[in-house]
Protein backbone atom coordinates (compact mmCIF):
# COMPACT_ATOMS: atom_id res chain seq x y z
CA UNK A 1 0.00 0.00 0.00
CA UNK A 2 1.06 3.42 -0.78
CA UNK A 3 2.13 5.12 1.92
CA UNK A 4 -0.30 8.65 2.33
CA UNK A 5 1.61 11.55 1.44
CA UNK A 6 2.77 14.10 4.42
CA UNK A 7 1.74 17.06 5.02
CA UNK A 8 4.47 19.75 3.85
CA UNK A 9 6.74 21.22 6.44
CA UNK A 10 6.76 24.73 7.48
CA UNK A 11 9.91 25.52 4.98
CA UNK A 12 8.70 23.80 2.44
CA UNK A 13 5.27 25.48 2.63
CA UNK A 14 6.86 28.55 2.49
CA UNK A 15 9.39 28.11 -0.48
CA UNK A 16 6.34 26.43 -2.25
CA UNK A 17 4.11 29.67 -1.66
CA UNK A 18 6.97 32.15 -2.51
CA UNK A 19 7.72 30.28 -5.68
CA UNK A 20 6.42 31.88 -9.04
CA UNK A 21 4.94 30.34 -11.89
CA UNK A 22 6.90 30.99 -14.55
CA UNK A 23 8.02 29.50 -18.25
CA UNK A 24 10.28 27.35 -17.10
CA UNK A 25 7.56 24.86 -15.20
CA UNK A 26 9.76 24.70 -11.85
CA UNK A 27 9.99 26.85 -8.93
CA UNK A 28 12.03 29.66 -9.67
CA UNK A 29 15.60 29.23 -8.01
CA UNK A 30 16.63 32.86 -8.20
CA UNK A 31 15.27 35.49 -7.77
CA UNK A 32 16.03 37.49 -10.50
CA UNK A 33 16.43 35.42 -13.62
CA UNK A 34 15.75 37.51 -17.09
CA UNK A 35 15.54 34.38 -18.80
CA UNK A 36 12.62 33.32 -17.42
CA UNK A 37 8.88 34.86 -17.44
CA UNK A 38 6.69 34.95 -14.45
CA UNK A 39 3.82 34.18 -15.52
CA UNK A 40 1.69 35.05 -12.11
CA UNK A 41 3.27 38.19 -11.72
CA UNK A 42 2.49 39.24 -15.36
CA UNK A 43 -1.21 37.97 -14.97
CA UNK A 44 -2.15 40.31 -11.94
CA UNK A 45 -0.07 43.20 -13.12
CA UNK A 46 -2.40 43.26 -16.07
CA UNK A 47 -5.50 42.26 -14.45
CA UNK A 48 -4.76 45.35 -11.71
CA UNK A 49 -3.96 47.47 -14.64
CA UNK A 50 -7.24 46.80 -16.30
CA UNK A 51 -9.05 47.52 -12.94
CA UNK A 52 -7.09 50.60 -12.39
CA UNK A 53 -8.27 51.95 -15.94
CA UNK A 54 -12.17 50.63 -15.53
CA UNK A 55 -12.35 52.93 -12.20
CA UNK A 56 -10.66 55.73 -13.42
CA UNK A 57 -13.01 55.42 -16.92
CA UNK A 58 -15.79 54.63 -14.74
CA UNK A 59 -15.26 57.72 -12.24
CA UNK A 60 -14.75 59.80 -15.33
CA UNK A 61 -18.16 59.24 -16.73
CA UNK A 62 -20.19 59.67 -13.55
CA UNK A 63 -18.70 63.12 -12.68
CA UNK A 64 -22.09 65.28 -13.06
CA UNK A 65 -22.32 69.04 -12.01
CA UNK A 66 -24.91 67.92 -8.92
CA UNK A 67 -23.25 66.41 -5.72
CA UNK A 68 -20.59 63.56 -6.72
CA UNK A 69 -22.07 60.01 -4.84
CA UNK A 70 -19.23 58.28 -2.62
CA UNK A 71 -17.35 56.67 -5.20
CA UNK A 72 -16.91 59.67 -7.31
CA UNK A 73 -16.11 61.92 -4.24
CA UNK A 74 -12.96 58.86 -3.35
CA UNK A 75 -11.64 59.46 -6.46
CA UNK A 76 -11.61 63.28 -6.91
CA UNK A 77 -10.18 63.44 -3.55
CA UNK A 78 -7.24 61.05 -4.80
CA UNK A 79 -6.96 63.34 -7.88
CA UNK A 80 -6.37 66.46 -6.21
CA UNK A 81 -4.52 64.80 -3.89
CA UNK A 82 -1.58 63.32 -6.66
CA UNK A 83 -2.14 66.54 -8.48
CA UNK A 84 -1.30 68.65 -5.31
CA UNK A 85 1.99 66.35 -4.81
CA UNK A 86 3.16 66.77 -8.51
CA UNK A 87 2.36 70.59 -8.83
CA UNK A 88 4.49 70.82 -5.69
CA UNK A 89 7.41 68.92 -7.01
CA UNK A 90 6.96 69.32 -10.45
CA UNK A 91 8.09 72.80 -12.31
CA UNK A 92 6.76 72.42 -15.51
CA UNK A 93 3.98 71.09 -17.41
CA UNK A 94 2.05 68.70 -15.32
CA UNK A 95 -1.01 67.21 -18.21
CA UNK A 96 1.09 64.00 -18.67
CA UNK A 97 2.80 63.74 -15.59
CA UNK A 98 -0.10 64.14 -12.59
CA UNK A 99 -1.70 61.25 -14.83
CA UNK A 100 1.18 59.23 -14.34
CA UNK A 101 1.44 59.72 -11.01
CA UNK A 102 -2.30 59.33 -10.70
CA UNK A 103 -2.05 55.93 -12.90
CA UNK A 104 1.11 54.67 -10.76
CA UNK A 105 -0.33 55.25 -7.06
CA UNK A 106 -3.49 53.28 -7.82
CA UNK A 107 -2.33 50.66 -9.85
CA UNK A 108 0.91 49.90 -7.05
CA UNK A 109 -1.98 49.91 -4.49
CA UNK A 110 -3.93 47.92 -6.25
CA UNK A 111 -1.21 45.57 -6.61
CA UNK A 112 -0.30 45.52 -3.06
CA UNK A 113 -3.87 44.81 -1.73
CA UNK A 114 -3.70 41.43 -3.23
CA UNK A 115 -1.42 40.83 -0.13
CA UNK A 116 -4.43 41.31 2.20
CA UNK A 117 -6.50 37.97 0.19
CA UNK A 118 -5.88 35.09 2.51
CA UNK A 119 -2.51 33.55 1.30
CA UNK A 120 -3.74 30.08 0.52
CA UNK A 121 -6.52 30.71 -1.52
CA UNK A 122 -4.98 31.29 -4.88
CA UNK A 123 -3.00 29.06 -4.81
CA UNK A 124 -5.79 26.48 -4.03
CA UNK A 125 -7.94 27.70 -6.49
CA UNK A 126 -4.62 27.22 -9.16
CA UNK A 127 -4.23 24.19 -8.24
CA UNK A 128 -7.46 22.86 -9.02
CA UNK A 129 -6.52 24.18 -12.61
CA UNK A 130 -3.41 22.27 -12.35
CA UNK A 131 -0.89 24.66 -11.81
CA UNK A 132 1.57 23.75 -9.47
CA UNK A 133 2.24 27.43 -8.22
CA UNK A 134 0.57 30.82 -7.88
CA UNK A 135 2.54 34.06 -6.44
CA UNK A 136 -0.25 36.43 -6.72
CA UNK A 137 1.36 39.58 -5.25
CA UNK A 138 3.26 41.47 -8.00
CA UNK A 139 4.99 43.88 -5.58
CA UNK A 140 6.30 40.74 -3.70
CA UNK A 141 8.04 39.83 -7.34
CA UNK A 142 11.24 41.83 -7.69
CA UNK A 143 11.24 41.59 -11.62
CA UNK A 144 7.41 43.63 -11.30
CA UNK A 145 8.85 45.79 -8.98
CA UNK A 146 12.33 46.65 -11.11
CA UNK A 147 10.00 47.26 -14.55
CA UNK A 148 8.12 49.75 -12.75
CA UNK A 149 11.52 51.58 -11.76
CA UNK A 150 12.64 51.14 -15.45
CA UNK A 151 10.22 52.84 -16.58
CA UNK A 152 10.20 55.61 -14.02
CA UNK A 153 13.20 55.85 -15.33
CA UNK A 154 12.51 56.32 -19.15
CA UNK A 155 10.26 58.75 -18.02
CA UNK A 156 13.15 60.66 -16.31
CA UNK A 157 15.06 60.49 -19.55
CA UNK A 158 12.60 60.90 -21.59
CA UNK A 159 11.77 63.99 -19.76
CA UNK A 160 15.51 65.25 -19.46
CA UNK A 161 15.39 65.09 -23.38
CA UNK A 162 12.29 67.08 -23.78
CA UNK A 163 12.97 69.78 -21.37
CA UNK A 164 16.61 70.39 -22.41
CA UNK A 165 16.68 68.69 -26.17
CA UNK A 166 19.76 66.43 -26.83
CA UNK A 167 22.11 68.90 -26.46
CA UNK A 168 21.27 70.18 -23.31
CA UNK A 169 20.72 66.70 -21.90
CA UNK A 170 24.43 65.01 -23.47
CA UNK A 171 25.86 68.72 -21.57
CA UNK A 172 24.37 67.75 -18.19
CA UNK A 173 25.50 64.37 -18.34
CA UNK A 174 29.31 65.62 -19.09
CA UNK A 175 29.26 68.68 -16.77
CA UNK A 176 27.22 67.97 -14.11
CA UNK A 177 28.21 67.88 -11.07
CA UNK A 178 31.85 68.87 -11.28
CA UNK A 179 31.53 71.22 -13.61
CA UNK A 180 31.87 71.89 -17.60
CA UNK A 181 35.92 71.07 -18.28
CA UNK A 182 36.94 68.89 -20.82
CA UNK A 183 39.29 66.61 -18.68
CA UNK A 184 36.37 66.09 -15.92
CA UNK A 185 33.84 65.31 -18.32
CA UNK A 186 34.48 61.48 -17.98
CA UNK A 187 33.90 61.42 -14.46
CA UNK A 188 31.14 63.39 -14.96
CA UNK A 189 29.56 60.89 -17.08
CA UNK A 190 30.33 57.51 -15.05
CA UNK A 191 28.90 59.59 -11.74
CA UNK A 192 25.63 60.35 -13.93
CA UNK A 193 25.22 56.76 -14.81
CA UNK A 194 25.90 55.89 -11.90
CA UNK A 195 23.26 58.19 -10.10
CA UNK A 196 20.75 56.66 -12.89
CA UNK A 197 21.37 53.56 -12.12
CA UNK A 198 21.23 53.80 -8.27
CA UNK A 199 17.78 55.76 -7.95
CA UNK A 200 16.39 52.81 -10.33
CA UNK A 201 17.41 49.83 -8.70
CA UNK A 202 16.91 51.11 -4.75
CA UNK A 203 13.37 52.76 -6.11
CA UNK A 204 12.77 48.72 -6.97
CA UNK A 205 14.57 47.19 -4.20
CA UNK A 206 12.52 49.30 -2.00
CA UNK A 207 9.04 48.53 -2.90
CA UNK A 208 10.07 44.77 -3.29
CA UNK A 209 11.59 44.36 0.10
CA UNK A 210 8.49 45.58 1.89
CA UNK A 211 5.97 43.63 0.37
CA UNK A 212 7.73 40.84 0.61
CA UNK A 213 8.76 40.76 4.26
CA UNK A 214 4.74 41.45 4.50
CA UNK A 215 4.00 38.64 2.65
CA UNK A 216 6.51 36.39 4.12
CA UNK A 217 4.67 37.45 7.20
CA UNK A 218 0.97 36.36 6.23
CA UNK A 219 2.93 33.10 5.65
CA UNK A 220 4.47 32.77 8.99
CA UNK A 221 0.41 33.63 10.14
CA UNK A 222 -0.94 31.26 8.02
CA UNK A 223 1.54 28.14 9.43
CA UNK A 224 -0.37 29.27 13.05
CA UNK A 225 -3.63 27.62 11.54
CA UNK A 226 -1.99 23.99 11.08
CA UNK A 227 -2.30 23.51 14.60
CA UNK A 228 -5.67 22.51 15.14
CA UNK A 229 -5.92 24.12 18.69
CA UNK A 230 -7.73 26.44 19.98
CA UNK A 231 -4.42 28.70 20.60
CA UNK A 232 -3.04 27.71 18.01
CA UNK A 233 -6.73 29.14 15.28
CA UNK A 234 -6.97 32.25 18.25
CA UNK A 235 -3.56 33.05 17.49
CA UNK A 236 -4.06 32.93 13.52
CA UNK A 237 -6.77 34.53 13.89
CA UNK A 238 -5.91 37.22 16.21
CA UNK A 239 -2.83 38.12 14.43
CA UNK A 240 -4.31 37.76 10.59
CA UNK A 241 -6.45 40.50 11.27
CA UNK A 242 -3.88 42.38 13.27
CA UNK A 243 -1.04 42.57 10.84
CA UNK A 244 -4.22 43.14 7.80
CA UNK A 245 -5.13 46.37 9.63
CA UNK A 246 -1.57 47.28 9.61
CA UNK A 247 -0.96 46.52 6.69
CA UNK A 248 -2.89 48.52 5.18
CA UNK A 249 -1.16 50.83 6.08
CA UNK A 250 1.73 49.40 4.35
CA UNK A 251 0.23 48.75 0.90
CA UNK A 252 -0.97 52.33 1.02
CA UNK A 253 2.29 53.99 2.37
CA UNK A 254 4.44 52.21 -0.16
CA UNK A 255 2.00 53.35 -3.00
CA UNK A 256 2.35 56.85 -1.87
CA UNK A 257 6.35 56.71 -1.78
CA UNK A 258 7.08 54.82 -4.87
CA UNK A 259 4.53 57.78 -6.43
CA UNK A 260 6.56 60.67 -4.89
CA UNK A 261 10.15 59.68 -5.73
CA UNK A 262 8.83 58.86 -9.64
CA UNK A 263 7.71 62.11 -9.28
CA UNK A 264 10.80 63.69 -7.67
CA UNK A 265 13.06 61.89 -10.85
CA UNK A 266 11.05 63.29 -13.28
CA UNK A 267 10.95 66.63 -11.15
CA UNK A 268 14.89 66.26 -11.55
CA UNK A 269 14.83 66.09 -15.21
CA UNK A 270 12.98 69.65 -15.47
CA UNK A 271 15.93 71.06 -13.67
CA UNK A 272 18.44 72.45 -14.88
CA UNK A 273 22.37 72.22 -13.24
Amino acid sequence: MAAAAEAPTASEYIVHHLANLNSSGAAQKHIVDFSIVNWDTVFWSVLTAVITAWLMRRAARLVTDGTPNRFVGAIESVVEFVHEQARAIVKGDLAYIAPMALVCFVWIFLMNAIDLIPVDLFPWIASKLGLHYMRAVPTADLNGTMALSIVVLGASIYYGLKIKGGGGFVHEMLSAPFGARWFLAPFNLVLQVIEYLAKTVSLGMRLFGNMFAGELIFMLIALLGASVTWWGIGLHFLTGLGWAIFHILIITLQAFIFMMLALVYVGQAHEHH
